[in-house]
């Protein structure tokens, strides 16, 4: 029979691939899925001694990777899809909502599974609408599981804005955040923050009673506010090298925390650009695997075909790699996507197993994902099949094809 994209099968097994579970690489096996979940994973020998039922949709991935859904937990838009349709007509307008819902059938197309759509900070009531828009998504995507929302403020430093607006930017507000908790259904997932902001340590007991993961980032934090920060749970950080406090042989700063505290996970946008390839090298030598999360940041107009580019409601033009502010040709953000993140980790110098790894299974464990970023029995059946090439030949949700071969 010929299966469709959205076909709903009991038990699918994909054959003759290279498998990267999460933690290494096994070459030429077969990955059996059950009722939405990984239910084994055997040798291709084995495959071609067992004797599937007829009710077993079986499809040969023809020697290309088999590897855990991609899981992108920093993301404002694709296709021309962002977060910053929400919130935008007044309450009830449902724009933010479909944008976001169209953004989850777009990232399946490019092998994300799952993702944390990623929100600005705006004015109050502004961020409050939004909020409830994108949280009203989730349970409805026809592609990438939206996990839950990810905060990129407002609790920010003015001194470390990359391009959010200074207006939108404040002070610690506990009433506040309880409200954006409140509009989010308790659905917010992550939260980027300034470690050094007066009020910090009250809002970080509130974040870990909720079960929030608190990130450092538009930081201009000294050491001690990085270690201060930790000790309240602040141990995982943005964008690592951007927007932020840099290295100085007098004072670490929050780059430095990062790079000195192995507790520390970090975020990185492998573009080239926002960080130079060589840094993938220092990266290994320097952070355990396992702390090291590849994001994409990637901006509304990523992989755009047509019409005008906007991100957080200004135009901006693609070159050199990465979209820049027409107004003043400060870099805006990232066009990249998790495959071609991957790729160039490989071409820096990780393993592709360690590559993927970075896509996958560390952002599972830094959000807390546990039915996700492995290929075990028991895991949901969240999986990626890409060739040499880097190139996106099939992708499955909860045993779901959202993306043929």
């Amino acid at each position: 029979m010929l299966l469709m994209v959205n076909e709903s099968l009991k038990s699918v097994c994909l054959c003759n691939g290279t498998v990267l579970t999460g933690f290494a690489a096994m070459e030429r096996c077969a990955v059996l899925v059950e009722d939405g979940l990984v239910s084994d994973v055997f040798s291709q020998k084995r495959f071609e001694q067992r004797h599937f039922e007829s009710s077993v949709y079986v499809i040969d991935v023809g020697g290309a990777y088999i590897a855990p859904g991609f899981i992108d937990t920093h993301i404002h838009g694709i296709g021309g899809y962002g977060t910053e349709d929400a919130g935008n007509s007044g309450a009830g307008s449902g724009e933010g909502t479909e944008a976001v819902l169209a953004m989850s059938r777009l990232l399946a197309q490019r092998g994300v599974t799952a993702f944390n759509p990623t929100l600005y900070p705006s004015e109050p009531e502004h961020m409050l609408r939004a909020v409830r828009e994108i949280a009203s998504a989730i349970g409805r995507e026809e592609g990438a599981r939206i996990m839950g929302l990810h905060l990129e403020g407002p609790f920010l430093s003015p001194a470390r804005l990359g391009v959010q607006k200074a207006e939108t930017v404040r002070p610690v507000d506990i009433r506040l955040m309880e409200q954006l908790w409140e509009a989010a259904a308790g659905r917010i997932v992550n939260m980027t923050v300034a470690p050094e902001l007066k009020g910090m340590r009250e809002l970080a007991l509130f974040c870990i009673k909720k079960g929030i993961v608190l990130q450092a980032g538009h930081t201009d934090a000294k050491y001690e506010n990085m270690v201060e920060g930790m000790q309240a749970g602040i141990l995982h950080s943005t964008h690592l090298f951007n927007a932020m406090s840099r290295l100085d042989h007098r004072n670490p700063n929050a780059v430095g925390a990062v790079l000195i505290h192995p507790e520390m996970s970090c975020e990185i946008i492998a573009d080239g650009f926002h960080m130079h390839p060589d840094l993938f090298k220092l990266l290994l030598r320097d952070k355990p695997i396992d702390k090291i999360v590849l994001v994409t940041d990637g901006l509304k107009p990523t992989d755009q075909t047509a019409g005008l580019l906007l991100a957080n409601q200004e135009e901006v033009c693609f070159h050199d790699g990465v979209f820049h502010r027409v107004s003043d040709d400060v870099i805006a953000g990232s066009g990249l996507t998790m495959i071609r993140g991957i790729r160039n980790l490989v071409d820096g110098g990780f393993s592709l197993e360690d590559a993927v790894k970075t896509a996958s299974f560390n952002p599972a464990q830094v959000m807390r994902y546990v039915r996700q970023g492995a290929i075990i029995p028991g895991r949901l059946a969240d999986l990626t099949v890409f060739d040499r090439n880097f190139d996106i030949r099939l992708v499955m949700v909860g045993g779901k094809i959202v993306k043929n071969l």
